[in-house]
C-alpha cells in the first residue's frame, strides 16, 4: 500500500516592526532639558516660555547676557532644534510615505535644521557687524529666537499629544501653523518701527534668509 503523505509548505510571511520607543525616550530627554533650564534660571525660563506677551524680557536679556556661550543659551537652542527636528521628522514620514523611519532619519533630519539655523544665526551676525548695523537690529534678532523658544513649549505638547493621544497629524500640522502665524504677528508688531522704516531691507531679509533658506531645506528634505 503506497502512502501519500502531503507536505505542507508554510510561507514565512516578513513582518515589519518599527520600534518607535526612541521618540518616548528623546521626549523624556526634552523634558529633562525643561527641568535644567528650571534649574538655570527659573525666571529666565518663564520669561522665555511666556515672552509673546512680555517684550520686557527681550529687553533684559539683552541688557542682562550677550554672551553666545551662556549655558541657558545653549540648552534652550538645542531643546528648541530637537523639538523642530522631531516635528519636521512626523511632517517628513507623513508625506513621504516611503520613507525609512526610524532613529537614523530623525538624526539626519536633526543635522540638517541644526546646520540651517547655526549658519543662519551666524549670517546673520556677521552682516549685522559688517554693515555697523548691530544696535539697530538687535532686538529684531534677538526677538525673533526667544519668539522660536517660546513656540517650541507649545509645540513640544501638541507633540506628545499626538504621540499618545487619538489626536492624529493633521491637528500638528494646523497647530503648528498657528503658532508659527501667531510668532510671526507677534514679532512683527513688535519691531513694526523698524520693519516700516526699512521695508524694502526687510522684505530682502525676508527673502534671503527666512523663505529661500526655508525652501532649501524642505527641497533636502522632501
Amino acid at each position: 500500500m503506497l502512502i501519500l503523505s502531503k507536505q505542507k509548505y508554510v510561507q514565512a510571511i516578513d513582518r515589519v516592526i518599527i520600534d518607535d520607543s526612541w521618540i518616548t525616550i528623546l521626549l523624556v530627554c526634552l523634558y529633562a532639558c525643561i527641568f535644567l533650564l528650571r534649574g538655570l534660571s527659573v525666571v529666565r525660563l518663564k520669561g522665555s516660555i511666556y515672552s509673546l506677551l512680555n517684550n520686557n524680557f527681550i529687553e533684559t536679556e539683552m541688557e542682562e547676557n550677550t554672551s553666545f556661550f551662556n549655558s541657558f543659551k545653549n540648552v534652550i537652542f538645542v531643546f528648541s532644534i530637537s523639538v523642530l527636528s522631531l516635528f519636521t521628522y512626523k511632517i517628513y514620514l507623513h508625506y513621504n510615505s516611503s520613507a525609512v523611519q526610524g532613529f537614523y532619519t530623525f538624526l539626519n533630519i536633526l543635522g540638517v535644521v541644526f546646520s540651517y539655523f547655526l549658519i543662519k544665526r551666524l549670517l546673520e551676525l556677521i552682516l549685522s557687524n559688517v554693515f555697523m548695523i548691530t544696535k539697530k537690529v538687535e532686538f529684531f534678532l534677538v526677538s525673533k529666537s526667544i519668539y522660536l523658544y517660546s513656540i517650541s513649549f507649545f509645540l513640544l505638547i501638541a507633540i506628545v499629544l499626538e504621540e499618545y493621544s487619538q489626536l492624529d497629524i493633521r491637528f500638528l500640522l494646523y497647530f503648528s501653523m498657528v503658532l508659527f502665524l501667531i510668532r510671526f504677528i507677534f514679532h512683527a508688531v513688535s519691531n513694526k518701527k523698524l520693519i516700516f522704516s526699512e521695508l524694502f531691507y526687510f522684505i530682502l531679509y525676508l527673502c534671503a534668509f527666512e523663505i529661500a533658506p526655508l525652501f532649501i531645506l524642505f527641497r533636502l528634505l522632501f
